[in-house]
């Protein structure tokens, strides 16, 4: 990404400050990791990039769970309105990690409530995380976690985040753009891996409105797939499991 230099840069706290969208519209879309340097060259000069003493690509590791029954995974393979995801995340270049629960919101978007959680214990979930995520789950009318929840998948990648300001007078929020590549799915009970060669996965977090990386993209004849890292890498992992959703991405770019 040697167009990444180029841009920008904005703190952590002024990104989470103007463009946290904890509830949002999230788009995703699969590209060749040789086009990210050109979408990185078309942005608008106001973009800027996360940048924390002077690093501008970060290690991600998620930690997903779900139930012995995969409640979780089911949900979204059977495209349930109340499905759910819970992982813990762990930014491993500053030894961070949280606990997540997304959740379906009204009109499509995505609901993620987050708590800290111990870095040595980011493959469990202790009773405080337990009891976040059962009130997370019971706020959103999920019913789906008797039985306990345990590790099914681990997903590593990098990730850049870019910082899109809406157009000014707009009214509208900002949004954020990441793209993630080398991304690799590990099944935790069996040690089976699988990664996504040859692609990166772009990923719009906006309000309502599209940002203007959407219509970048858009503009270079790539449209929004439906690509989750935890379904997907179950069903990569796991080919018995029902993956209609993924079916396409499956067959296009992960199994090609």
């Amino acid at each position: 990404m040697s167009a990444l230099a180029a841009l920008a840069a904005v703190g952590l706290d002024e990104l989470q400050e103007s463009a946290a969208l904890q509830t949002r519209v999230d788009r995703k879309y699969l590209v060749p990791d040789t086009f990210v340097d050109t979408l990185l060259e078309r942005v608008d000069g106001a973009v800027r990039v996360l940048d924390i003493d002077g690093q501008r690509s970060f290690a991600y590791e998620s930690v997903y769970f779900d139930t012995p029954a995969l409640a979780s995974y089911l949900g979204a393979a059977h495209r349930r309105r109340r499905r759910f995801k819970v992982r813990t995340r762990t930014y491993v270049d500053s030894g961070q990690c949280w606990v997540e629960v997304k959740t379906r919101g009204t009109r499509g978007t995505t609901v993620k409530n987050r708590a800290p959680h111990p870095l040595d214990a980011r493959t469990t979930l202790d009773d405080g995380a337990l009891d976040f995520t059962a009130q997370a789950l019971d706020d959103a009318r999920v019913r789906e976690i008797d039985g306990g929840m345990v590790p099914t998948l681990l997903s590593t990648y990098e990730r850049v985040t870019l910082h899109v300001p809406a157009a000014p007078g707009s009214g509208r929020p900002d949004s954020r753009t990441t793209i993630d590549t080398g991304l690799v799915w590990t099944d935790v009970a069996s040690g089976a891996r699988h990664a996504l060669g040859g692609w990166a996965v772009v990923e719009t977090k906006t309000g309502s409105t599209p940002s203007a990386t959407d219509r970048l993209l858009w503009e270079a004849g790539h449209r929004p797939v439906r690509i989750s890292k935890y379904g997907t890498g179950m069903a990569v992992l796991h080919p018995e499991l029902p993956a209609t959703p993924w079916r396409r991405v499956l067959r296009r770019h992960v199994t090609a």
